[in-house]
């Protein structure tokens, strides 16, 4: 058994978000993961317009399609958005103009594209009214995810009971100024052990004495790491187009909004997310592996 990412918007200079993609390029990239030890990924498609996240969706099931190497190790999709919380901090790298609801139309329509795909959908609860596409994609074995939210601990309780199960990106996806108590971080903590809390593990996104807490808090049981990965994934400093965005990447590789406002997504890997686990967390390899091989696999109900 190998690495499981769960998050991965683009890597290595392919990029789920971006048209054209090209059968060869993703081809390099799935051998390039698969020689590091991750035997299988979520694609990730982030917020756009529902028809351009349905020809993002469309583009990566036709290449798939096209080579067995892409089948083995793109085992499914993660739709991130559109139903997300607007507000700035909450949004993170989400484009405000198409950002929405949740609509049952719309949600059809998107996993129409991924024919059959789609593994993961990470929503805002309270841009759910009466819950109905959780409910919706619970009933179809996908697994629902909140992110990019500021649910109440209620609403989050409403949406576990209509099959919520998952937590994307803990910590991450909320603005840097919050109240110091009741904030969404602390209520997703609150349900550990009814849901999947997902954490990206680069240092960045959550400091490693922070990501340390969280982890002796929460458990090992139902903790995930992911990657959050883009296109400027394990390649150095440069300029790359992620979605809408223009990123430059830095010395210190982190992906930041031009103004540096906010994160977008990450450039760590899994091999170095294992590395990060074992010596910054002081964590042994099997309860690393845990968290990077079996949890992603029995978060989505592959085990």
């Amino acid at each position: 058994m190998g690495y499981f990412d769960l998050q991965v918007n683009g890597y290595a200079g392919v990029d789920f978000n971006t048209p054209g993609m090209e059968s060869e390029k993703l081809e390099a990239v799935c051998r390039r993961l698969e020689s590091q030890g991750v035997d299988s990924i979520l694609a990730t498609v982030i917020t756009d317009t529902i028809p351009e996240m349905q020809a993002r969706l469309r583009q990566i099931v036709a290449l798939r399609k096209q080579s067995e190497l892409a089948r083995r190790v793109i085992q499914g999709i993660h739709i991130e958005g559109p139903f997300i919380n607007p507000e700035n901090g909450f949004r993170g790298a989400h484009p405000l103009d198409a950002v929405t609801l949740t609509d049952i139309g719309s949600m059809e329509q998107l996993l129409d594209a991924g024919d059959g795909l789609t593994r993961i959908v990470t929503l805002a609860p309270e841009r759910d009214p009466g819950m109905k596409v959780t409910r919706l994609l619970a009933d179809k074995g996908i697994t629902v995810s909140a992110g990019h939210t500021n649910a109440s601990l209620d609403e989050l309780k409403q949406a576990v009971d209509a099959g919520l199960s998952m937590f994307t990106h803990t910590g991450n996806g909320c603005p840097a100024t919050m109240h110091r108590h009741d904030n969404i971080v602390q209520r997703a903590l609150s349900l550990r052990g009814q849901i999947w809390l997902c954490f990206i593990a680069d240092g960045v996104h959550v400091p490693f004495f922070a990501l340390k807490n969280y982890l002796a808090l929460a458990g090992l049981e139902k903790t995930v790491i992911v990657t959050d990965a883009i296109v400027a994934a394990d390649l150095g400093p440069g300029r790359f187009q992620f979605g809408r965005w223009d990123l430059l990447i830095g010395d210190d590789l982190v992906a930041r909004a031009p103004d540096s406002s906010h994160f977008v997504g990450s450039t760590v890997t899994m091999p170095k997310s294992f590395e990060n686990l074992t010596t910054h967390l002081g964590m042994s390899a099997a309860e690393a592996r845990l968290l990077l091989e079996a949890n992603p696999r029995r978060a989505i109900g592959l085990q």
